[in-house]
């Protein structure tokens, strides 16, 4: 199969001539929104400016749009400075100059009946077309786009995924990863002991004393001031982060407040760390979530639906989760992510997989 990207189609103003231009009111006070602000979504969103509709190029849910010049921002309201002109207003079809756009890439709905078995997706789900398109996107997204992973450290715990992922990076498939101190961790302790807390990553037999392992690779990475000298003085030649520094992928680690050591370069402070995501994923084309929830949450969280090319050209940002759990699937949906494609699997599994369906392994 070949793949496109869905064309988008804009807003029809045509029966909006006589809407009124958006109110923007100034933020009483640094990180305080004007009362009745209009909160943003996943979709395009249009704000009627001297009579134009601007579209907010680069939107994220739950922050707010300030007029800035002849532009709309979207910003965080930790951010928001007084004196910024926001947008109020709380109606989405043009009532109050503010259009929200759910519908521009015209995804094929399937004609349902009233009464249908399996609608919904779950680990009962066949997923094979998933893996076909998956192909085909990543393929296309390899050369004209940027793939975001965002990786739990179920990885790290077997041998297989970890060499398939490592393939990935090294083939151009991956140009950013958004991760914590355990998968990082856990990654260079197989490297480096052949162990993933303390169990060897291919036989799954506890080593003696392995309970130590990963304080020892953190220690020994502290020791070292950094991944990259750590790597080159432990002779290191394989893994996750190995294949990052060695392709110069970027990779995010956030910190959490039960981490042990951390690793060098974990971002301690959580709102610097929501930063550096939020850097990554601003010129994302796909998003591939694996095994966290809660990194999975806050990435679909600041995630629009679309992306502004530097052409002016409005495309799809695609979003997958793939998780063994269906409450972690889902849960992107009830938290108002409804772009989200799911895929209930072992992760390890689906790495694999999808490092054979690219013929990389």
């Amino acid at each position: 199969m070949s793949f496109s990207l869905r064309p988008y189609s804009p807003p029809d103003f045509s029966a909006l001539q006589d809407a009124p231009d958006a109110v923007f009111l100034p933020a009483p006070r640094d990180g305080v929104a004007p009362d009745g602000f209009h909160a943003m979504s996943i979709f395009p969103e249009y704000f009627r400016v001297g009579g134009r509709w601007l579209l907010a190029e680069e939107s994220r849910m739950d922050c707010v749009a300030v007029l800035a010049g002849d532009a709309i921002e979207v910003t965080e309201f930790r951010r928001l400075r007084q004196g910024e002109l926001v947008a109020v207003g709380r109606t989405e079809r043009g009532e109050e100059g503010i259009f929200v756009h759910p519908d521009g890439f015209q995804e094929a709905r399937r004609q349902q009946e009233l009464f249908a078995f399996r609608q919904g997706r779950s680990r009962e789900t066949a997923y094979s077309r998933d893996y076909d398109e998956l192909y085909e996107l990543l393929r296309h997204e390899r050369d004209h786009g940027k793939v975001v992973w965002v990786m739990g450290p179920a990885f790290a715990f077997d041998h297989d995924a970890r060499f398939a992922f490592s393939r990935l990076v090294e083939s151009g498939y991956v140009h950013a990863i958004l991760a914590g101190n355990a998968l990082a961790t856990h990654d260079l302790e197989a490297a480096y002991l052949g162990t993933a807390l303390g169990q060897d990553i291919y036989t799954q037999e506890s080593r003696p004393l392995g309970h130590y392992n990963h304080l020892d690779t953190i220690n020994r990475v502290r020791f070292h001031g950094s991944v990259s000298a750590f790597l080159q003085a432990e002779g290191i030649d394989n893994g996750i982060l190995h294949a990052c520094e060695r392709m110069g992928v970027p990779y995010v680690l956030a910190g959490s407040i039960r981490d042990d050591g951390p690793l060098p370069p974990v971002i301690h402070d959580v709102y610097a760390a929501q930063d550096a995501m939020r850097a990554q994923i601003r010129s994302a084309t796909t998003v591939i979530c694996m095994a966290t929830a809660l990194h999975t949450i806050a990435t679909g969280n600041m995630t629009p639906s679309y992306r502004v090319l530097p052409d002016g050209t409005v495309r799809q940002v695609y979003f997958y989760c793939v998780d063994v759990s269906e409450f972690a699937v889902n849960k992107l949906s009830d938290r108002g992510s409804l772009s989200a494609r799911g895929i209930v699997t072992n992760v390890q599994d689906f790495i694999v997989n999808l490092s054979k369906g690219l013929d990389l392994i």
